[in-house]
């Protein structure tokens, strides 16, 4: 893993950071804090209230799951009603949230966090699965680790990173034994991203026999059982 054609070569520039936007169908975790609890309750969808305050709340997006992206791209807040947050990453939605809320209280903080950032791991790795991450930012090998890393059944030369970006889906190939995708866009996975490890040979040969000896098997066994008991 991760070898280079210049042995010297012990320093390498990492792409930007992949910082995810906010899309239609995100579903956003808002945390307002104000000087005021009530206010502050108001508006955090999990914070609890009570049942005259819940009467009184306006029409909102705020669910117990957060605050969903409708499909003009707007969500809906307590007070300030709809704001427009397609396409901003989450500093900027922040601030935007902020901005507007400003001129009701003095002294207020914001954090937006989207819950839909997840990526899925399959193929020769020892767990396989599908994986919610909490920072919104992970690397290819780090995902490789959380699914318990590359089987040695699997081809390091050949993991293969399927993203969706615009409507169309890429296939891209990194060979994990060179220190190159490094410096590859997909060094930062993206949200929704599926990457696969392909088997080798060796672990396809291996499965083929078991399809073709565990018939056999199977009717040898029954035919012992059927001789067994007619004797």
């Amino acid at each position: 893993m991760f070898q280079s054609a210049n042995q010297r070569e012990n320093t390498l520039s990492l792409p930007p950071v992949y910082e995810q936007t906010i899309k239609v169908g995100d579903n956003l975790s808002i945390q307002i804090n104000t000087l005021s609890t009530q206010a502050s309750a108001l508006f955090n969808s999990y914070a609890p209230a009570s049942q005259s305050e819940q009467g009184n709340l306006p029409n909102s997006s705020s669910t117990g799951r957060g605050y969903r992206v409708d499909h003009d791209g707007y969500i809906t807040i307590p007070v300030i009603g709809k704001v427009e947050v397609n396409g901003l990453t989450n500093s900027l939605a922040e601030t935007l949230i902020q901005d507007k809320l400003k001129p009701q209280f003095n002294e207020l903080s914001v954090s937006v966090r989207n819950q839909n950032f997840r990526i899925s791991v399959l193929g020769e790795v020892a767990r396989p699965g599908f994986f919610p991450i909490n920072s919104e930012q992970i690397t290819l090998p780090e995902a490789l680790g959380l699914a318990g890393d590359i089987t040695i059944y699997g081809r390091r030369t050949n993991v293969m990173v399927i993203r969706e970006e615009n409507g169309h889906k890429t296939f891209t190939k990194i060979d994990m034994t060179k220190r190159d995708f490094f410096r590859s866009s997909y060094y930062y996975l993206h949200s929704n991203d599926v990457v696969y490890v392909e088997p080798s040979k060796n672990r396809l040969a291996s499965t083929d026999r078991i399809y073709v000896i565990a018939p056999l098997i199977v009717g040898t066994l029954t035919s012992l059982a059927i001789f067994f008991t007619r004797f």
